[in-house]
């Protein structure tokens, strides 16, 4: 899998690959990063890329030009790069999401700065735009490595242990059940008896319990779903 971020900012982004399972990944050629700097596309003699909003508002818009430009040349050099826009008035991400563009050879993210991006942009250039959440950032470089990460741990050989993968929150309605190391008292908070006593099948039946306990207090409508399913 290649990514490409289509960025103002690339500092923001290259230490999150410096370490742990994505760097293992990087190490290993599974995952290939890449970026494209918006500003060196720029016509504009000192290079800006944003200008203020038609029909008025606060704030200043990322222009169509350098973007425009920036993203044909990418095309250019890989026509089947998947386009994804980040953006709070869009599609909310979610972990089938993560599994479907786990597939992809190729995903271009767009991060955008200022007020956000000038919206022909994203309608000339966009295969997906995706939301992380109701609420504001201040450009969307968090939000790309959000989707990047959780897309990655679902391509083969990036997990040590890909057996994780199936337990995990939204794999089923149901959230994750609690997890407990060693030791098993600490600080007079003990792990749950039945966990100690290695009976497996009793074992299942209480984190069956707990995921559904927690899926109540945290997601009751995603409890909901569960029961239609049971039955």
């Amino acid at each position: 899998m290649t990514y490409t971020f289509v960025t103002l900012f690339s500092n923001l982004i290259e230490g999150y690959f410096k370490d742990s399972i994505l760097k293992r990944a990087i190490d290993k050629d599974i995952l290939k990063i890449k970026y494209l700097n918006p500003r060196d596309y720029s016509k504009n003699k000192h290079f800006k890329v944003d200008d203020t909003a038609v029909g008025g508002g606060a704030g200043m818009v990322m222009n169509p030009q350098p973007l425009f430009d920036a993203l044909d040349d990418l095309k250019s050099k890989d026509e089947d790069v998947h386009i994804i826009f980040l953006t709070p008035v869009a599609k909310p991400f979610a972990q089938n999401d993560a599994k479907r563009l786990a597939k992809k050879n190729h995903i271009a993210f767009v991060s955008g700065r200022y007020e956000g991006i000038d919206e022909r942009v994203i309608e000339k250039y966009a295969d997906e735009v995706f939301s992380i959440g109701d609420y504001i950032l201040t450009g969307g470089e968090l939000a790309s490595l959000v989707i990047c990460d959780a897309v990655s741990r679902n391509i083969e050989g990036v997990l040590g242990n890909a057996q994780s993968l199936e337990i995990e929150s939204f794999e089923t309605p149901l959230l994750e059940a609690p997890s407990f190391s060693k030791p098993k008292n600490y600080e007079g908070l003990s792990v749950p008896s039945e966990y100690l006593k290695g009976n497996h099948s009793k074992i299942r039946s209480l984190k069956l319990a707990l995921s559904e306990a927690k899926t109540k207090f945290f997601r009751p409508q995603q409890l909901l779903k569960h029961k239609v399913q049971s039955h």
